[in-house]
């Protein structure tokens, strides 16, 4: 893998860029000076989040693109080169959802799903490995804790994030093998205060949609991104309460788990609160953007001490070594 650039010297491409966790990592991005090739299918959108990028100071273009056609995602790959002569990381976000039964979801539905969250994944890596196997540089896949562990009604895209999982994991060590300078981080996200619940498409019978608590802020997965962009970074998850406590206990009851999960998961995951109708399904057709996180308003977690500990490990380990030699002074001191 070659040594990868310092993120204000980087030409970034950033799929979804105008929602969610995208829109707080082009901000961030930019903030720290990356320089931006935004690609979203909301065309007013990505025109609105450049010119902001851009009336601060920043560098910021942008592509229209639907990440499930390939043919639009080797489009915004030319587009970056030709605005910016090249690219040095590109970040894969982009996503769909839908929230019911699988036995009550349209196939199609399922397979539109599949493919922005799975083929999406796929078209972008494959686009950006063309391009950087010759000067090097780094993949950031956006994957979710629901790669690790499936919950009820969301199943196909549970799905598509185990499939992305896969993907990333054998695209890397075929990478490795080949010799290609690339480096391909998997980022898994536990569940994320975004427009997510509101761009779902809602096969559940209730007025709305929510993610089972706790929420996480999305400046914080914007915070992994940008270093897995910098540092190449095989894995970071986020969220330990949310996240990496589910993934062990999955891994070690898994018939406890589905037991739990056949029982919570309905009522944690309808609302009576539909939240904002101008953002409501964007499955197939664009609807609202610009917002980083959803107008249901959960409460939402600003901090993760799991993703401070592998963002800084060599902090963390001083930290633990201290506070167990404060511990044993303590114990000595009682005695």
């Amino acid at each position: 893998m070659s040594k990868l650039k310092p993120i204000g010297q980087q030409v970034i491409v950033l799929t979804g860029a105008t929602s969610g966790i995208g829109l707080a990592t082009a901000r961030l991005a930019a903030k720290r000076g990356a320089k931006l090739l935004l690609v979203a299918r909301n065309e007013a959108a990505l025109a609105e989040l450049a010119g902001e990028i851009n009336a601060k100071g920043g560098h910021a273009a942008y592509a229209v693109a639907d990440v499930a056609e390939k043919s639009q995602v080797d489009a915004a790959a030319a587009k970056a080169i030709a605005e910016f002569g090249h690219f040095d990381t590109w970040v894969n976000d982009a996503g769909a959802f839908m929230y019911g039964r699988m036995t009550d979801t349209k196939l199609e539905d399922q397979r539109r799903v599949f493919d922005v969250v799975y083929w999406g994944v796929v078209h972008g890596t494959l686009a950006a490995a063309e391009h950087l196997k010759a000067a090097g540089g780094s993949i950031v896949n956006v994957g979710s804790v629901l790669g690790e562990f499936a919950i009820p009604y969301q199943g196909p895209y549970c799905a598509a994030k185990f499939a992305v999982k896969g993907f990333t994991e054998a695209f890397r060590r075929e990478t490795e093998a080949a010799g290609d300078p690339i480096s391909l981080t998997l980022i898994k996200p536990a569940a994320i205060d975004t427009a997510f619940m509101e761009h779902a498409r809602n096969a559940m019978g209730s007025p709305g949609t929510r993610n089972p608590p706790p929420a996480y802020h999305p400046h914080l997965v914007a915070r992994a991104i940008l270093h897995g962009c910098e540092h190449g970074n095989r894995d970071i998850m986020i969220g330990g309460a949310g996240g990496l406590s589910l993934v062990l206990a999955n891994q070690a009851v898994p018939r406890v788990m589905d037991w739990v999960l056949s029982k919570v998961s309905r009522i944690t995951q309808t609302s009576r609160n539909p939240g904002d109708p101008a953002r409501r399904d964007n499955l197939y057709e664009v609807r609202e953007d610009m917002g980083e996180r959803s107008t249901l308003r959960p409460f939402t977690r600003k901090t993760s001490l799991l993703l401070e500990a592998q963002l800084n490990p060599a902090a963390t380990v001083i930290a633990a070594a201290l506070g167990t030699l404060a511990l044993g002074a303590a114990a000595r001191r009682r005695r």
